[in-house]
């Protein structure tokens, strides 16, 4: 299967000199729905797929998930097989670094705990047959503010070094990687620091004979993220003629909901992140199953209703996750005091924390059996609307049938 820095050498090729634009889907694997259905769209579509799982999805202990990495990895051959996906599949780390598993900033670990940590996690994500490592060292819980851009350097450096002594320890010819963040840490957003990383990075990688190494994607933010939907088509092209004399691409993270996701490939990006907006899908498909129960149960009230609602609503309410989100005038609130329309976004937002939890998944099941005999597969017609939405993005980027370009 071609490298994913050699699909980013020929996409540059393809724009350049064909006025072909395509650019990569990152479908983040926030759920086994999401999964299958990311699966069965590339394999519908015969487009490439890419698999984002950050540590807090999937992880040594099973992430919010359950799955480790190669638990992960052997789920995502599975309905490769299923749909009959063959190849094009690349499963991937989202934002590797200190403290971006919300453990570790809740355990308080030290630098070198939390260092400890990822570079275990890489190393088992390395086994597991990843093909992308996105390496993001641009938080620091133990200083006020960002760090500068030549400590995000060094730790970027040190990770990378780690991954490329593993690579070779485990003999595993290639693995690709991804650079920056999204966000403001690290100072990266401004575009002279932008600037001053890649020069940096690439002298780093230099000096420890590892240009090898030299990421395919450098992360960037383009104008979205959680609370804010229009692509800057602007900064897309500013930032594409920074990355494209290095041989990378920039990539998109927050394109949930985008409003112009077809302005990606006109701009040069090489690839998008999307996570939230596909557990809202679920979310909202299983919503509208629980609707259908209910209304079944005035027709056929000897049916056990499953309270799939209610047993959500608990464990969200439980996970604690939510708290992150609350607005100023929201602290020291309980989830149910929350206006109703606060409690809907808490509740779709923080879904895919809880999908695994053991009490909804005896809902979940309980659900589906209860509308099985009226409406066939339930599972499927959820996974079903999630690969609508999924397809949304392969229209948009171009991709139906890219699978041609990178043979």
């Amino acid at each position: 299967m071609v490298t994913l820095k050699k699909m980013i050498e020929r996409i540059i090729t393809l724009r350049e000199n064909d006025n072909i634009q395509v650019t990569l889907l990152a479908a983040c694997p926030n759920s086994d729905a999401v999964l299958e259905a990311a699966v069965k769209a590339a394999a519908r579509n015969n487009a490439p797929m890419l698999f984002a799982a950050t540590l807090n999805q999937v992880d040594r202990d099973g992430g919010y998930t359950g799955w480790t990495p190669a638990q992960f990895v052997r789920q995502m051959n599975q309905y490769a097989e299923k749909y009959g996906a063959a190849g094009g599949l690349y499963p991937c780390l989202d934002h590797g670094g200190q403290w971006l598993k919300d453990i570790h900033t809740r355990d308080k670990l030290s630098f070198e705990a939390t260092t400890g940590e990822v570079k275990a996690s890489i190393t088992a994500m390395l086994e597991a047959g990843y093909h992308l490592l996105h390496i993001d060292p641009t938080v620091d819980r133990t200083i006020s503010g960002a760090p500068p851009v030549e400590v995000v350097v060094e730790r970027s450096l040190d990770l990378i070094e780690h991954a490329e002594r593993e690579r070779e320890r485990l003999g595993i010819p290639h693995v690709d990687y991804e650079v920056g963040t999204e966000e403001v840490h690290g100072g990266l957003v401004d575009l002279s620091n932008f600037e001053r990383f890649l020069h940096l990075l690439r002298g780093g990688l230099a000096l420890r004979n590892l240009l090898h190494a030299w990421p395919a994607f450098v992360v960037a933010q383009v104008g979205t993220n959680l609370h804010t939907t229009l692509f800057d088509r602007e900064a897309a092209r500013r930032l594409y003629d920074i990355v494209v004399p290095y041989g990378s691409l920039v990539k998109g993270h927050y394109t949930d909901w985008v409003e112009n996701p077809e302005d990606y490939p006109a701009c040069g990006m090489g690839g998008a992140n999307v996570g939230p907006e596909f557990t809202a899908v679920e979310y909202d498909a299983l919503m509208s199953l629980a609707q259908r129960e209910a209304d079944l149960s005035r027709t056929q009230p000897a049916i056990k209703p499953s309270h799939f609602v209610d047993a959500l609503t608990q464990a969200v309410d439980r996970s604690n996750r939510w708290q992150k989100w609350l607005q100023p005038d929201e602290q020291g609130k309980a989830l149910l005091e929350l206006t109703p329309e606060r409690r809907g976004w808490m509740l779709k937002t923080c879904a895919r924390y809880i999908w695994t939890a053991p009490e909804v998944v005896k809902a979940r099941a309980l659900l589906y059996e209860n509308l099985r005999p009226i409406m066939g597969d339930p599972h499927q017609q959820v996974v079903e609307a999630v690969t609508t939405a999924i397809e949304r993005y392969i229209t948009a980027f171009h991709l139906f049938n890219a699978k041609r370009y990178f043979q």
